[in-house]
């Protein structure tokens, strides 16, 4: 059987405008922030949304581990099995009120006390083979990945835990 070969697109860029409280998606779409808290080291974001699988969404940007968690509430006809989706890129501060993600095509859905499965390398060696990311880039994310999978993972599959012994203690709403 083969698959389907990975589609190719530029790394998805994201604005958070801290001082506007508005997030502008990959696709240039401007919302509306509920919520944002700035840390030493990270930023929150909580949501609406108007997506049909999730009605609201919580990010925290975690510039030095170069993740960005989310915890999405979907909607009751679009469940789905995971806790939090971590993903792989680079994400800072680049004005003193406006953060950027780019993200790096690779993501990781954590189910708590469960399991990690990571997604995507294949639109990471599409994009690596297209240019768009260079090898240095494309070998960060898949040490990113693996550093977080890791962690999770020695941690008894609780991200908060992980996060928590490197000084990260994330909170939600």
């Amino acid at each position: 059987m083969t698959q389907e070969p990975a589609h190719v697109h530029r790394p998805k860029v994201e604005h958070f405008d801290v001082a506007n409280k508005t997030n502008t998606d990959p696709k240039g779409f401007v919302r509306a922030v509920e919520h944002y808290r700035t840390e030493p080291w990270g930023l929150y974001m909580a949501r609406h949304s108007d997506h049909p699988e999730f009605h609201y969404l919580q990010s925290w940007l975690l510039p030095d581990l170069s993740l960005r968690v989310t915890v999405f509430d979907f909607t009751p006809e679009c469940p789905r099995d995971q806790d939090f989706y971590l993903d792989i890129g680079v994400f800072g501060q680049v004005e003193p009120q406006l953060w950027r993600s780019i993200d790096h095509y690779l993501d990781i859905t954590v189910r708590t006390g469960r399991d990690t499965e990571l997604l995507d390398v294949d639109e990471l060696l599409a994009a690596h083979t297209a240019g768009l990311l260079t090898a240095a880039e494309a070998e960060a994310a898949v040490a990113n990945a693996t550093r977080a999978i890791d962690g999770i993972a020695a941690h008894g599959y609780s991200l908060q835990a992980w996060l928590e012994s490197l000084g990260y203690p994330l909170t939600w709403r």
